[in-house]
This record gives structure tokens, C-alpha cells and sequence, in this order.
């Protein structure tokens, strides 16, 4: 098996905003329906049971009308503190597992972030692909939200 550490990549961000708000935010399908998809894109919550085990599904209407499907099941969840889960994002990634850890700091949030691949190689296809672009800008739209929350 690849060292880890080749097979992860991982965004950090401060919110600026109390812990609870930003797990709400993450946790919360009235929530994520705000910030998952990129602008302009509407996601239909499929699926959502939050809990170890619970399925969830999203899908939203990519601007050519094929449908993207984000998909998982939470494999690990610590209240506040950490939520792990298997992700297929198809068509463009399939068999990751994310893991959010939450930490608070003060009235701030420090918030992690990892997506684990099965290779380095796919690992690196993934990042090519817009990995930082992508979920960095979905955590903005995740700030501003919880801004708005607050």
C-alpha cells in the first residue's frame, strides 16, 4: 500500500465562526444544499442520515445536463470533532474517503480537511483535476454561510 501521506490531500481553513455553527453547516441538509454545489448549480439532498452507517446522496445538474452524483456512507462521526466518510463524486472521482476534523478555537473554527485516494497516481490525477479549486472554493461559499448563521 502507498504511504499515506502520497495519497492525501488536505485544506485548512479558519472560519470565523463558533464550532457549532460550522458542524451544523457541514451536518445539516438544509444547510449544505447552500454551499456543497458551485455557484449557480441548485443540489437536490437525496439522501441525508447522519449518523455511522447512514447513507448520503446529493445530485445536481452539471451545466451540459448530465447529472453529478455525490455519494457515501459516514464511517466514523465524533460530535464536534471529527466526521469520516467514503465519497464517490461521479463522474470524476470514485472510492475516496473524506475526513473533516473540527476544532475549536475560541469563537473560530479551525477546520481540516482530507480526501484519502487508493494511489499516489490517482492522487495526483485528482489534484491536476482542480482538488484546491474546487473544495477551496466550496469552503468559501461554507464561510460565508456561516457568517450569515451567526
Amino acid at each position: 500500500m502507498n504511504n499515506l501521506n502520497n495519497r492525501t490531500l488536505s485544506l485548512e481553513k479558519i472560519f470565523d465562526a463558533p464550532i457549532e455553527l460550522v458542524w451544523e453547516a457541514w451536518t445539516s441538509s438544509e444547510h449544505i444544499v447552500k454551499w456543497w454545489a458551485p455557484p449557480g448549480m441548485d443540489l437536490n439532498v437525496i439522501e441525508h442520515d447522519f449518523k455511522v452507517g447512514g447513507k448520503w446522496k446529493y445530485t445536481m445538474l452539471m451545466p451540459n445536463r448530465a447529472e453529478f452524483i455525490s455519494e457515501g456512507i459516514y464511517k466514523e462521526i465524533i460530535e464536534m470533532e471529527k466526521i469520516v466518510t467514503s465519497a464517490d463524486f461521479k463522474p470524476m472521482t470514485e472510492n475516496v474517503e473524506l475526513h473533516a476534523y473540527f476544532e475549536k478555537i475560541g469563537d473560530q473554527t479551525k477546520f481540516t480537511f482530507s480526501v484519502i485516494h487508493e494511489t499516489e497516481e490517482y492522487c495526483k490525477q485528482q489534484e491536476k483535476m482542480g482538488f484546491y479549486n474546487g473544495w477551496g472554493s466550496a469552503f468559501e461559499r461554507l464561510q460565508l454561510l456561516v457568517l450569515d448563521l451567526k
